[in-house]
C-alpha cells in the first residue's frame, strides 16, 4: 500500500510546507494539535524523554509491541528524543526553538518556565516564535496549577452532564473528546498567528484550556440559562422539543438516525410512512408543535422503523429526501462505501506493524492537499538527521550526547 493524499497525487506540497513545529507535549492535546499541522505539510519535529518516551506508546491498542495510538496521533512527525530536565537538554531546546515556527505543548503550567524555555523567557531572543500552549484550565486564574485531563475537562465544562439518559448517571462520550477539540482550537489559532505575523513580524503566546474549548461547543446552552432560566439535561437519543429526530430500531437489530424535525422534511416522512393524519393535523405543522407531541412521534416512528432491516430502510429514507444513517460501529464505518470514496481511510505500509490504516485527512483541498507520509516513528528515529540538520551537530556530537543521556 501506498501512502494516499485525499483529493490530489501522493506527496504533494501541502500548504503548509516550509513551517517548522516544534512538538514538545505528550499523550493527546498537544500531539493531536502539531499533527492537523503535520498534515497539511509542516515539519513537526515531535520531542520524547530519552528512555520512557511518551506515555502514550504504552497506552490502549498493542500490536506487535506498538502503540497503534502512537502511530496514529504522531503521523508526519520526525521523532527525537531530549531530556529537558537536563541543563543541556533545555539548551539543545532553546537552540530548536530558533529554526521552529510554532512551537506546541501541553504540560501543566510553569513546567516550561522552570526549564527556562516558556514564552516570556525565549520571546525577545525569537520574537516571530508561536507558542501554543494546551492545559487543563489555562496559564491564569485559580485552577491554573491544578493537573489537568481531558475527562475532568468534559465534566466541569458541562458536557458529561448533558450525556447519557436522565434517569442514569453522566457518561462519556466514546474518545478523547476535551483533548481533541483543544488541540483543534490550538492549530486554528497557529495559522491565525502566522498570518498575524506575516502583518506585523511578530510570533504570540496562544493560551488553550481543555475547559473552555469543551464548553464552547454547547451552542445557545448559555444563552438559554441566562435568559430563560433553563438548565439542559440528559434526554437520552434525542433533543427536547426536536422531534422527530432521533435514534430508532430496526427489524435487524440495528439502528438508525433520522433527522425529520424541519415542516418540510417531516412531510417527507410522514408521506412515507402513510401517516396522512399527521400531514393534516395543523399542530404538527410546525416544529414547536412537533416538539409538544415528541413522545408520540418518536414512538410512531421508532414502531415504523421496527418493520425494516436497516440497509433497505436508510435507501427509502436517502430516496425520499429524508436525512439519516446508519449507528456505525467501526466495522460499519470502514465498510461504508462513501468513507472509502472520499479517501476518509487511509492505507500505508508501515515498517513496525505493516498495512495500517488511518484516519484520512480532513478537510480535503483541492490544489494543496494535506497528505500521510507516515505512520508514529520509532523513539528518536531522526535524532541524527535533525540535531545534525537543524544544529549543526556532528555524528560524533550526536553519539556524545546519547552516551550522557541527554537525547
Amino acid at each position: 500500500m501506498t501512502p494516499t493524499s485525499r483529493g490530489g497525487p501522493a506527496f504533494s506540497p501541502g500548504p503548509l510546507a516550509g513551517l517548522r513545529v516544534l512538538d514538545l507535549g505528550n499523550m493527546i492535546a498537544g500531539p493531536f494539535c502539531a499533527r492537523l499541522l503535520g498534515d497539511f505539510g509542516a515539519d513537526v519535529i515531535k520531542v520524547e524523554q530519552p528512555g520512557r518516551g511518551d506515555p502514550i506508546r504504552g497506552w490502549r491498542s498493542q500490536y506487535q509491541g506498538h502503540s497503534l495510538l502512537w502511530k496514529t496521533m504522531n503521523r508526519n512527525k520526525r521523532a527525537v528524543t531530549l531530556d529537558l530536565h537536563a541543563t543541556d537538554g533545555q539548551a539543545i531546546a532553546r537552540r530548536l526553538y530558533g529554526a521552529a515556527d510554532i512551537v506546541v505543548e501541553n504540560f501543566r503550567p510553569g513546567v516550561l518556565e522552570r526549564w527556562g524555555l516558556g514564552y516570556a523567557q525565549v520571546q525577545a531572543a525569537y520574537p516571530r516564535l508561536i507558542m501554543v500552549r494546551i492545559s487543563g484550565y489555562g496559564q491564569t486564574g485559580p485552577y491554573r496549577d491544578r493537573a489537568g485531563f481531558g475527562g475532568v475537562a468534559e465534566a466541569m465544562s458541562g458536557v458529561r452532564f448533558l450525556t447519557g439518559y436522565p434517569d442514569r448517571p453522566p457518561t462519556r462520550v466514546g474518545f478523547a473528546l476535551a483533548d481533541t477539540v483543544a488541540g483543534l482550537y490550538g492549530a486554528f489559532a497557529a495559522m491565525a498567528a502566522v498570518q498575524e505575523r506575516t502583518r506585523s513580524g511578530r510570533g504570540q503566546e496562544i493560551d488553550v484550556a481543555l475547559t473552555e474549548a469543551t464548553f464552547s461547543l454547547l451552542d445557545d446552552l448559555l444563552a438559554a440559562y441566562q435568559k430563560l432560566g433553563h438548565v439542559a439535561e440528559r434526554h437520552g437519543t434525542g433533543l427536547p422539543g426536536v422531534a422527530p429526530s432521533s435514534i430508532y430500531p430496526t427489524r435487524d437489530g440495528q439502528y438508525i438516525v433520522i433527522g425529520a424535525n424541519n415542516d418540510n422534511v417531516f412531510r417527507r416522512l410522514a408521506t412515507l410512512m402513510g401517516r396522512e393524519d399527521w400531514l393534516a393535523d395543523p399542530d404538527l405543522a410546525h416544529d414547536q408543535g412537533r416538539g409538544r407531541r415528541q413522545a408520540e412521534l418518536d414512538a410512531a416512528v421508532g414502531a415504523w422503523t421496527a418493520q425494516h432491516d436497516l440497509r433497505a430502510l436508510n435507501d427509502l429514507l436517502a430516496e425520499h429526501g429524508v436525512p439519516a444513517g446508519p449507528v456505525y460501529d467501526i466495522a460499519g464505518v470502514v465498510a461504508d462505501p462513501q468513507f472509502r470514496a472520499r479517501g476518509a481511510i487511509a492505507e500505508l505500509d508501515d515498517p513496525d506493524v505493516g498495512a495500517l490504516a488511518l484516519p484520512g485527512v480532513v478537510p480535503l483541498m483541492s490544489r494543496t492537499p494535506g497528505h500521510i507520509g507516515w505512520a508514529g516513528a520509532r523513539q528518536g528515529q531522526h535524532n541524527a538527521e535533525v540535531y545534525g540538520e537543524l544544529l549543526g551537530l556532528s555524528g560524533r556530537d550526536v553519539e556524545e550526547l546519547a552516551a550522557r543521556g541527554v537525547i
